[in-house]
């Protein structure tokens, strides 16, 4: 009864369940891995996109806010080759602003100014988007891997379970030992299916809310900008 308890300790390792595995488990296994392995590439990536994104803004803010010449501010910004999200909506905002000739600026109606001011809304709300959609690039690959994961490792469970039914039919046998290992194959396959989606989805979920906070303060930069 020990012989048996150790041989059934062993069978059951992760690494002996997959290499005993059925070929179509192994495949969920893998593919689950992967998965796995692209979900925590991208976690990192946009973890370190939203860092390095409020930490530029931070900066921005500062020298926006400290009293200096927003032109010279601009010509910085727009000699720079790589600019971060709120700098790229300062410097639409001052390219509008720079085409209108300074002369009807300052004898051009009122009609007039409100035109200006409208481009320029529209040239940063322009601008917005297009940083947003940058920074949320990919995250649909976490809420895909979030969904699907649970459900690919689910395939492999029903797979397992209808092999141990197949080994307890050719075996004649219903004992632990003859229908422990595919029963494990299929808990593990689930288990890996969870260990793939649950840190994906609570990744989404935060870099969803991250995304709309940003968003909010590039929108009340754009109009205190306008201001």
């Amino acid at each position: 009864m020990e012989t048996e308890a150790l041989n059934l300790s062993g069978e059951l390792s992760p690494i002996q369940l997959f290499f005993e595995a059925d070929i179509v488990v192994k495949g969920v296994v893998v593919l689950l891995l992967l998965l796995s392995v692209w979900s925590w590439t991208v976690i990192v990536q946009k973890f370190l996109a939203f860092m390095a994104a409020n930490r530029l803004a931070d900066q921005f803010e500062g020298n926006f806010w400290s009293g200096g010449n927003l032109e010279e501010l601009y010509d910085q910004i727009a000699q720079s080759p790589k600019q971060d999200p709120m700098s790229a909506v300062f410097a639409s905002g001052m390219r509008e602003w720079r085409r209108a000739p300074t002369s009807k600026l300052n004898t051009g109606t009122e009609g007039l100014k409100a035109s200006l001011r409208q481009r320029i809304d529209r040239a940063m709300d322009l601008s917005i988007g297009q940083q947003l959609a940058r920074l949320e690039n990919q995250l649909t690959i976490l809420a895909s891997i979030g969904q699907a994961a649970p459900f690919i490792g689910l395939f492999g469970t029903v797979w397992g379970v209808i092999d141990a039914f197949q080994t307890i039919a050719a075996e004649g046998s219903t004992s632990l030992v003859a229908v422990a290992p595919p029963i494990a194959e299929a808990l593990f396959a689930t288990a890996l299916g969870l260990v793939a989606a649950i840190p994906a989805s609570i990744a989404y979920n935060k870099f969803s809310s991250d995304l709309g906070k940003f968003g909010d303060r590039l929108d009340t930069f754009s109009g205190e900008f306008g201001a």
